[in-house]
This record gives structure tokens, sequence and C-alpha cells, in this order.
């Protein structure tokens, strides 16, 4: 699925369309260069599956946890990881294993801790300014 958003106001219509195209899917995989809002997005979805508390970036924290109206939701930034190791030792498996929402940024930085399916979300910035946002069920 491809959909495009001109402005941020869009992205509440994005996000709803992506978690019902994500059926019951609950890994989302982020993928876009810095600055093309992944966390802007990433707002969104949490928004969209009803968190009422500020949605913030875990650059520094790793992992940010918020309470939606139905299901946990942890969002990851994984960007300052040295390694694979480092994921290892939070337990991310808890977290990828436990049924909760988990929205990733930059899952390249762990390919062999990654699940086998997944959302895979690819956000890019277009010469307009607007956002491409290519979603995949992998």
């Amino acid at each position: 699925m491809l959909l495009t958003a001109t402005s941020p106001t869009q992205l509440p219509a994005v996000a709803a369309e992506i978690i019902s195209f994500a059926k019951d899917l609950r890994i989302f995989l982020f993928y876009g260069d810095m600055g093309a809002g992944k966390t802007t997005l990433i707002k969104s979805l949490c928004e969209s599956l009803g968190t009422i508390e500020p949605v913030t970036s875990p650059t520094f924290s790793i992992v940010n946890e918020y309470i939606g109206a139905k299901n946990q939701i942890f969002h990851f930034d994984f960007y300052r990881l040295k390694n694979q190791s480092e994921a290892l030792d939070m337990g991310y498996e808890e977290y990828f294993y436990s049924d909760a929402y988990c929205f990733i940024e930059w899952p390249e930085k762990i390919p062999e801790l990654l699940p086998q399916h997944y959302m895979k979300i690819s956000i890019s910035v277009r010469s307009d300014n607007s956002r491409q946002i290519m979603i995949e069920q992998i």
C-alpha cells in the first residue's frame, strides 16, 4: 500500500488506514532518513490507538511505553545502539512477543533480532516536502 501525506493534518487518517491494514499484526518497523517523520507518524498511530499521554522520541531512553484504549504500546528508537547485544540486554523479546503494539525506529540496527512477521513502513521525503509512505506486510 502506498500513501502520501502532504501535511501533518493528514496523519490521523494515514494512521487509521495503517492500523486497519495491519489487522492483527502488532510489530511495526519504520525505515526512513533522519527527519523523514517516523516519530511524527508514530505519534499519530499512538493517538489512533487511544493514547492520551504525550508521545515523544525515545532516543535516549531507547523505549517509551504508552497505554492505548485497548493495548499497551512500546515505542523503540534503536538509533543509538552500538550493536544488537544491547537490544538483547534490554530484553527486547519480552516487548516484541508481548502482544503489545511495538513501533520500532531504526530496525536496521537489529536485523537478526527482528520477528518473522511485521509491518514494514518506509517513509521518504519528496521534492515538494510531502511524505511518501510505503506499507508492506512481511
